[in-house]
């Protein structure tokens, strides 16, 4: 008999009543191995989580870890929904189970990837189930386009509004003036048009104690987007970006569908109208970017907020008309939301760039300096990666156990103890305390990759400093600047101005900008990842 698991998956408590149900997956695949004569071995069950995200799945994440130990020969499904979403997903799964000589089968498809047929038909069934998806998806943008040109809302969390329901609907809302925020709105458009700019804005809405929709300090892109919001003269806004998660800023629609919404305005056409046109005018005049010429842009970090270092200058009117202009890097919060967020915390360009590259320079040519660092990296990373592991363990205990929860959360349900409200609900907890439990993980793994139990080798770091200060000192301001941002991770600055540290880190991408391939050898690793830290004081 061939050694099978079953792999099953459920979302959410909606799918639980309509026949999804783990119970009913493992019954209906334990039933159909039993008559392919297969032994099932091993049961793995992701409860509550949605099919899109493969990171999240641990129970997945043990069947492939499994696979690869050779534990078992199939991989038995209810639907190949339940183990990937979308194709391209679907085919990566499928692919690495095949380099395990494990097969997969789905008890409601006809398929046998042991065969060319087989992964064939599941190719196609597969591309139809895509297929059948992404028609819904586009049903759903159809409709929501269709409210939108009825100048229905269509959800979204704006200042000034909350969205309400029509009676006993909860399909039918409309938005709702809330008067506290919509005082700031007016606020913030009579400002402007009274001549303010936008960091003076800012400045003044911050110090006066307000706050966004979501309880932060306003920044020049949130006033930006207030000023330039129809949904404040009474229109509705849709399809402005198109597939935001894949193109981003590229994916801003040039026809956006505006037209006259059901809700009250809080700003009047004629200030609306004064607002676009100053707007325009100002947006018209060229925008100075010093980013090229300040190496030291977001490396640097505030000494009071810790927030990155933006570039600036300041003018002065000499006698003669002319300018006496000074260069400097300032406060990134500070500049892009007032004093209320922080100060300028103004340091002279041209010093702090002599004292960054000069400290780099003497210590790449004192050979003490460099192996006391070296030193300290490996003692340092030696300390470091047993606590490390320790909390790795922790949290994977904290995960099967969150699992173990979820998993009766949902067997009380199937069993009608709980209701479905209670069920949302406890689902909800587990998924926010597993999210949580992830990202420390993710993070600690992150550690541990950066940290190594080999010891490093003095010459390495010799030869990686060497290629660095060259740069530094011989390379046009475009590649000296591009080669800091992939090796300055972040440089730290006391509260007097003075360097505090610059922390370094060097790995295969710094690597490819730094050695020639014929010095390679001198500083090949598999797990190539270092990171130092010189002090300053």
């Amino acid at each position: 008999m061939k050694k099978v698991v079953i792999y099953a998956r459920v979302s959410t408590a909606e799918q639980a009543e309509e026949g999804y149900s783990i119970d009913a997956q493992i019954d209906t695949v334990q039933r159909k191995c039993e008559l392919e004569n297969r032994q099932v071995v091993n049961k793995y069950i992701d409860r509550g989580i949605s099919g899109k995200s493969i990171e999240k799945r641990e129970a997945l994440k043990r069947l492939l870890k499994d696979a690869e130990a050779g534990e078992f020969e199939e991989v038995w499904v209810w639907k190949t929904n339940r183990l990937a979403r979308n194709h391209l997903d679907l085919l990566k799964i499928v692919d690495k189970l095949d380099k395990f000589n494990v097969d997969f089968k789905s008890c409601s498809e006809a398929f046998d990837t042991s065969t060319p047929t087989g992964k064939l038909m599941m190719n196609l069934l597969a591309s139809v189930g895509e297929f059948e998806r992404e028609t819904i998806v586009e049903n759903v943008k159809m409709g929501m386009k269709q409210r939108a040109k009825m100048g229905k809302w269509n959800g979204g969390i704006v200042l000034g509004y909350r969205s309400v329901k029509i009676g006993q609907d909860k399909e039918k809302t409309r938005l709702e003036i809330i008067e506290e925020e919509a005082e700031i709105v007016r606020m913030i458009f009579e400002l402007y048009a009274s001549g303010r700019g936008l960091r003076s804005l800012v400045n003044h809405i911050n110090q006066l104690g307000y706050k966004t929709k979501k309880g932060n300090m306003f920044a020049i892109a949130t006033i930006k987007e207030i000023l330039q919001n129809p949904i404040y003269i009474g229109k509705i806004r849709y399809n402005r970006m198109q597939n935001w998660n894949e193109k981003r800023r590229k994916g801003k629609n040039s026809n956006p569908i505006i037209v006259d919404g059901e809700h009250e305005p809080i700003i009047d056409l004629n200030l609306w109208n004064k607002v676009q046109k100053i707007y325009k005018e100002r947006s018209q005049k060229p925008i100075r970017n010093f980013s090229g010429s300040y190496p030291l842009t977001g490396l640097l970090k505030c000494p009071e907020c810790g927030a990155s270092m933006v570039a600036g200058v300041t003018k002065k009117k000499r006698k003669d008309g002319t300018y006496n202009v000074h260069k400097y890097y300032f406060c990134g919060n500070w500049r892009n939301k007032g004093i209320a967020a922080c100060h300028s915390n103004s340091i002279r360009k041209d010093n702090i760039e002599e004292i960054v590259f000069n400290k780099i320079n003497e210590v790449l040519y004192d050979k003490s300096i460099l192996e006391d660092l070296v030193i300290n990296i490996n003692k340092k990373s030696k300390e470091i990666i047993k606590p490390l592991e320790n909390q790795l363990n922790h949290i994977e205990r904290e995960l099967r156990a969150l699992e173990i929860k979820k998993s009766k959360v949902f067997e009380l349900y199937e069993d009608g103890i709980i209701s479905k409200q209670d069920l949302a609900e406890r689902l909800k907890e587990t998924a926010q305390k597993t999210d949580n439990e992830l990202q420390k993980k993710e993070n600690i793994q992150r550690q541990l990759n950066k940290s190594t139990s080999d010891p490093i080798d003095y010459k390495i770091i010799e030869e990686l400093m060497s290629k660095f200060n060259n740069i530094l000192m011989e390379s046009s301001v475009e590649k000296k600047k591009l080669v800091l941002n992939l090796i300055v991770q972040k440089i730290k600055v006391n509260p007097d101005r003075t360097v505090k540290s610059i922390i370094l880190n060097f790995d295969q991408k710094t690597k490819r900008h730094l050695v020639n391939e014929e010095d390679e050898s001198v500083i090949d690793s598999s797990s190539f990842n270092i990171s130092l830290e010189i002090n300053f004081n």
